[in-house]
């Protein structure tokens, strides 16, 4: 490509408040914090950054209240050098917030808030056509938005790529068959394939269930993927670091992997472009800012993969 690739990114934009703590609280009381940071981010909003990072053109369509956060989201979100002008402003509504806590291992507690005013189903797409962009992402905070865009990514012979994350069945299931790409995490393949299986054969079940891409994250242990050529269930290792922060180590994932598909790659590379992309982010503390840079992204590919590089 002679180009940066163009993504639309579809979803939350949350104002969340990062704190490090030693370990998570199991009982109630006050906790002093090690270190801090406040920052727009929320699922789709922290793969656009992600995305941006690594090189691609990405523009955001999410949705805010009319309030100050809103406005301290967007200039937040715009410093990334995202395009946000397809963020949607509702009078009345509150912008939706976070509160998290990462412990000395980066495993995190997280606790956000949407207004249902903001949340509101939108009427139309943002933009009359999506084949200006080589590939759209979808999160499952926004059901009505993230339904119109992978439908009309489809209709115009573009990669719809479905974050499919912690949700109640209901979005999952009226989300999941307008993709033609789903990466879901280890919590969401649960809600929909049951609790006792195994990922390999979890990612097999909702493999059987759809006719599109379908991987399935779980951190530290790999990605598990469908390879629809016919070689069965294969598996992409995830590099090996000490993580610092997980938080948004998924979201930079799906923003590295829509990327991968924008740019072509092939499932594999990308699938692997993205574990080495997500790794990088878990080495730093504060979420989305962790995000790594392509040239970062491509060095650790080729120390994990060398046969790649």
């Amino acid at each position: 490509m002679d180009r940066p690739a163009k993504l639309l990114s579809v979803g939350a934009l949350t104002l969340d408040t990062i704190l490090r703590v030693d370990t998570l609280p199991a009982h109630q009381g006050k906790f002093i914090a090690s270190d801090g940071v406040q920052i727009a981010s929320g699922m789709a909003t922290s793969a656009a950054c992600a995305a941006q990072r690594l090189g691609a053109e990405v523009s955001l369509w999410a949705s805010a209240g009319d309030d100050h956060v809103g406005d301290q989201l967007i200039a937040g979100i715009e410093a990334e050098g995202v395009d946000c002008t397809h963020v949607r402003r509702v009078s009345g509504a509150r912008s939706a917030l976070a509160s998290i806590l990462v412990d000395a291992h980066g495993e995190r507690i997280i606790v956000p808030f949407y207004d249902s005013k903001a949340q509101a189903d939108p009427e139309a797409l943002p933009v009359a056509d999506l084949s200006a962009f080589d590939a759209v992402l979808a999160d499952v905070r926004w059901p009505g938005a993230a339904a119109l865009a992978l439908k009309a990514a489809r209709a115009a012979g573009r990669p719809a790529i479905l974050d499919a994350d912690t949700a109640p069945l209901a979005v999952l299931e009226q989300l999941l068959p307008l993709a033609s790409h789903i990466v879901a995490s280890e919590p969401a393949v649960r809600i929909i394939c049951g609790q006792a299986l195994d990922l390999e054969t979890a990612c097999a079940d909702l493999a059987s269930r759809t006719d599109a891409f379908v991987a399935v994250t779980a951190g530290a242990s790999g990605t598990w993927w469908s390879d629809r050529a016919g070689r069965g269930i294969r598996h992409v290792e995830a590099p090996r670091i000490k993580a610092v922060d997980t938080l948004a180590a998924g979201d930079v994932f799906h923003g590295a992997f829509a990327v991968g598909l924008a740019e072509a790659m092939p499932a594999e590379q990308a699938l692997r472009f993205a574990s080495a992309a997500a790794a990088l982010k878990c080495l730093r503390f504060g979420g989305r800012l962790g995000a790594p840079n392509r040239a970062e992204t491509l060095a650790m590919v080729a120390a994990t993969w060398p046969e790649q590089a």
